[in-house]
């Protein structure tokens, strides 16, 4: 049986398949929310951004992860919005 992913097993993942100069994840072991600022994102839509995080996560997204809520921002984008905590940061680009 496949153990239960953690916020810091997910963190691990996604931080090996992209550069993230900032990246928060909080979850239950079934639903989670991330917060990703990564250089990797500049030029691209959001279906794009999430695609990349699911990339980087393969099997375990369809395997171990019920759930997955992303914030995915540039570092511009970041910065433009104050560079608040996950709680605070927008919705918008991901």
């Amino acid at each position: 049986m496949t153990p239960m992913p953690t916020p810091d097993s997910i963190r691990q993942a996604i931080a090996q398949g992209l550069h993230c100069e900032r990246l928060e994840v909080d979850g239950d072991g079934h639903h989670f929310e991330a917060l990703i600022v990564s250089a990797d994102f500049d030029q691209r839509s959001r279906i794009d951004r999430h695609r990349m995080v699911y990339a980087a996560l393969g099997d375990r997204m369809r395997q171990e992860i019920h759930a997955l809520s992303m914030r995915t921002l540039t570092p511009a984008e970041w910065a433009a919005h104050g560079a608040g905590g996950a709680s605070s940061a927008p919705r918008t680009g991901g």
